[in-house]
């Protein structure tokens, strides 16, 4: 006897969920994650506040993007939430008028927790390269890391990977030096991996 046919999830299933949880679709999947902690929340926060101004703003800085946290952003039948997302505005000169979007973005940025990091890696990374999400970045604040990469013909082209408290110019906001100090400021980081003998993640 044949296994039934598991039902894809919807956009109902997403308006669903209940509000402490971010929902989001692929391949006709529901997967819900935790609100963030505070590593995740302060790294996210400060990284908006420093690229906002000069950016989106256009203060200190070119201009030209709309930069948002946790846009919801739908394409077919798949709904995903990054944690930051920007469109230059040559692409997009005014937001739309609804919850979300349907034109992909130009940067996106996850902030990896012990609940998400494989689920970004691994689905989130591969659809956002589909969408031809230009530019991606990942911070971890348990270790604190920034990785930042380039879509090469189809896929992700690591540039780097910056950590701690370097001062960095990274693409595609390399107008400006962006302090990695900010980011991880009043949040200690946890034990590196190499003293831990095993990636084991911790809380946030």
């Amino acid at each position: 006897m044949a296994a039934p046919t598991k039902k894809r999830a919807t956009y109902q299933d997403v308006l669903d969920a209940p509000e402490h949880l971010v929902a989001e679709i692929l391949n006709g999947e529901l997967h819900v994650s935790p609100r963030p902690g505070a590593r995740h929340a302060r790294a996210t926060t400060i990284l908006t506040s420093e690229l906002v101004g000069p950016f989106d703003r256009g203060r200190g800085g070119p201009g030209g993007w709309f930069i948002l946290i946790e846009p919801e952003i739908h394409h077919e039948d798949d709904i995903v939430v990054p944690d930051m997302a920007g469109w230059r505005r040559e692409r997009i000169p005014a937001l739309p008028d609804a919850s979300y979007f349907s034109l992909a973005p130009d940067w996106v940025c996850e902030a990896l927790s012990p609940s998400t990091e494989k689920f970004d890696r691994a689905e989130k990374l591969p659809f956002y390269a589909s969408l031809g999400v230009q530019h991606l970045w990942l911070v971890d604040a348990r270790y604190p890391t920034l990785e930042v990469m380039r879509l090469h013909q189809g896929k992700w082209l690591l540039l780097g990977v910056h950590c701690d408290d370097q001062r960095v110019r990274v693409e595609p906001f390399e107008a400006i030096e962006l302090d990695l100090a900010l980011l991880w400021e009043g949040v200690p980081p946890l034990p590196t991996k190499a003293s831990e003998g095993a990636l084991e993640y911790g809380g946030y």
